[in-house]
């Protein structure tokens, strides 16, 4: 029945004009807002939209953003005005950067939203 949908994710924010602002300037993403909704172009698209005072924060990752150098990204972004969240069990380095572990290296920050986004570096 779903084998052939073209299925997408979707989670709310608080204010879709910060959203729309955060997304399309501070991260660079091609936004596109139709009906009070964005849609995030990522390869595949992914729709935000509000919930206004009712909204409550992701407490997980809504999206992880792979990247060739995490340093270099996380760099970027705080140059951008970006705040790299800081997490009790997990030793993050100076720049929030988890290194080592299980998994690839991986800095989280959030949304105007409160909504959690990684960077991850990916092994080639």
């Amino acid at each position: 029945m779903f084998d052939t949908s073209k299925a997408f994710s979707g989670f709310s924010v608080n204010d879709v004009e910060a959203a729309k602002r955060f997304y399309g300037e501070t991260l660079g993403i091609h936004v596109t807002e139709e009906h009070g909704m964005l849609t995030l172009h990522l390869g595949g698209d992914v729709l935000v939209y509000p919930k206004g005072p009712a909204h409550a924060p992701a407490t997980f990752t809504v999206l992880n953003f792979p990247v060739e150098d995490i340093d270099k990204a996380v760099d970027e972004l705080t140059a951008r005005g970006v705040r790299f969240e800081r997490y009790d069990g997990f030793e993050q380095d100076a720049r929030g950067i988890l290194r080592g572990g299980d998994g690839p290296p991986v800095a989280w920050f959030t949304d105007p939203s409160g909504n959690i986004l990684s960077v991850l570096q990916l092994e080639p």
